[in-house]
């Protein structure tokens, strides 16, 4: 019998990796075939602006993940280790920036670091040199910004996964903080701080809005950018493809060099109480972590009050159509959800870390070629506008399934590796195991996780723009024709209306979750 139901996993676990292989490189194969891409592009080869293209990329995800870990790893043990009020508030928080819309996000930080911006105002009036938010330095910024946040919350996972006995232990042998990083903490960043690197990486990898409002021309063009102009400016589906391809492979390499150094810490079972960290009681201390905290919440929380306040007075007259196209976008987030919580779970399941690098095909290709491709399949057999919410809520779970997969493996796990002998004892199998054994354990995870893709559908402005006819409209897409139409203040209170609407189902999931973690 457990034969039977590991068989049966593992049937799941290869049904969903399928389908998610089938969702990824259908489409592209799409725009290959119909640009003619497999007989001239690879013949083209790359030319001195594709080049750039990829050097920029690289660059500025490289220093985007490394800066965003790095700034990450004192948060998140400054949280780990203090208890206060306000800290849930600050940890929910800490969801805020990357479950934000792209572009309304980047209105925030121009409002605090642009040339016109609170920051350079400070500075003209002490008469220092203003800051100029343009090129290399502001993408960079802008993905911190994104990605310090959700780098926080993966890495205090990591801390809340060493058990309380562990801490006890080192403080009744007398060891100082140093020597806790050494024998508790760093085993677990070793573990961690691979997978955290490669997701932050991936996410800077596709960069387009970022790029498109902040690169500053040619210099600081992304392959996703790179992709978009191909397709939109100059319609040559030839070096699209190729660009697309290049991307995708360069995406498997660094996934395959990452995975290889992710090392689960074992550290063990323990009770999962809330643990006092005896060796962070001095006055030192505390005020470090309080300067920490207190920088990385000004950092956060500055551009989204100006998003707020740029918006408050629109929403109560915003017209039914942004209404209606929001009760549509949280239908489609949460039927999104549903469907990249499934796959997430059955890809866990597997514990393999091919299931893993089927997961990340997703972050793997431009949206915008998925997109194209998509349409080039449905067109002959479909109205693509019949289709849009469909494809659209398929589209958003398999680009938040990465995300999801890498909060969740790492517990789902470590659950098997401390509970599955007791549960194969016991006779628990299938959905029992899963909800006497698993589901106690990733519950937080899972919320969290849960959080995160509904708010990625809320604030996605992708392949809705390609399906969608006149009268189809996600809020993201009715932000976008409001501005289009120069409706400036009635797009600003639609977008503030997308920004509580995304961070209230992140929140909801996220607070179920740990709430039902805690029980």
């Amino acid at each position: 019998m457990a034969r039977r139901a590991v068989t049966i996993s593992q049937a799941t676990s290869a049904v969903s990796a399928a389908l998610v292989m089938l969702l990824v490189l259908a489409p592209i194969a799409a725009v290959a075939l119909r640009a003619g891409a497999a007989g001239g592009a690879f013949a083209a080869g790359f030319g001195p602006a594709d080049r750039a293209a990829l050097e920029f990329t690289v660059v500025q995800a490289a220093l985007s993940a490394l800066l965003s870990a790095a700034l990450a790893v004192p948060v998140a043990r400054a949280l780990a280790r203090r208890q206060f009020r306000g800290r849930g508030a600050l940890v929910l928080l800490m969801g805020a920036p990357f479950i934000l819309p792209v572009i309304v996000a980047v209105m925030g930080l121009l409002s605090i670091f642009g040339q016109g911006g609170v920051l350079n105002g400070v500075l003209s009036a002490l008469r220092l040199p203003r800051l100029q938010i343009y090129g290399l330095h502001g993408v960079v910024l802008a993905h911190v910004f994104f990605n310090l946040p959700l780098a926080t919350r993966l890495l205090l996972q990591g801390w809340d996964a060493i058990p309380q006995e562990r801490f006890r232990l080192v403080a009744s042998l007398g060891m100082g903080p140093r020597e806790v990083f050494r024998v508790l903490e760093w085993p677990m960043l070793k573990e961690r701080l691979p997978a955290v690197l490669l997701v932050i990486f991936l996410i800077c990898l596709s960069s387009f809005a970022v790029a498109l409002t902040l690169g500053g021309g040619p210099a600081a063009t992304t392959l996703e950018l790179a992709i978009y102009q191909a397709f939109h400016l100059e319609f040559d589906l030839v070096r699209a493809a190729l660009l697309a391809l290049v991307q995708l492979a360069l995406v498997l390499v660094v996934g395959a060099v990452a995975l290889r150094f992710g090392r689960a810490a074992g550290f063990g079972a323990g009770r999962g109480a809330v643990r006092r960290r005896w060796d962070a009681d001095a006055r030192l201390l505390r005020g470090q972590d309080a300067l920490v905290l207190s920088l990385a919440a000004a950092f956060i929380a500055l551009p989204l009050a100006a998003v707020a306040l740029r918006g408050a007075g629109q929403v109560l007259g915003l017209p039914a159509s942004v209404w209606s196209a929001a009760l549509t976008s949280v239908v489609l987030a949460l039927g999104s959800t549903v469907l990249c919580m499934a796959a997430a779970l059955a890809l866990a399941a597997s514990r393999g870390r091919w299931a893993e690098m089927i997961g990340l095909l997703g972050l793997a290709i431009s949206p915008l070629v998925l997109g194209a491709g998509l349409f080039l399949l449905v067109a002959p057999y479909a109205s693509p506008q019949a289709l849009a919410l469909p494809v659209t809520m398929l589209v958003n779970a398999l680009m938040a399934l990465p995300f999801a997969l890498r909060i969740i493996t790492p517990e789902y796990a470590r659950a098997e590796a401390d509970y599955g002998r007791l549960a194969e004892a016991l006779g628990l199998r299938g959905l029992a195991r899963l909800r006497y054994m698993i589901w106690p354990q990733i519950r937080g995870s899972l919320g969290f996780a849960a959080g995160l893709a509904a708010a990625l559908s809320m604030g996605d402005l992708g392949v809705i723009a390609l399906f969608a006819d006149g009268e189809t409209a996600t809020l993201p897409l009715q932000v976008y024709r409001l501005m289009g139409a120069y409706r400036m203040e009635t797009a600003a209170g639609a977008a503030l209306l997308l920004v509580v609407l995304s961070f209230g189902l992140f929140a909801l999931f996220d607070w179920g979750g740990r709430r039902n973690a805690q029980a």
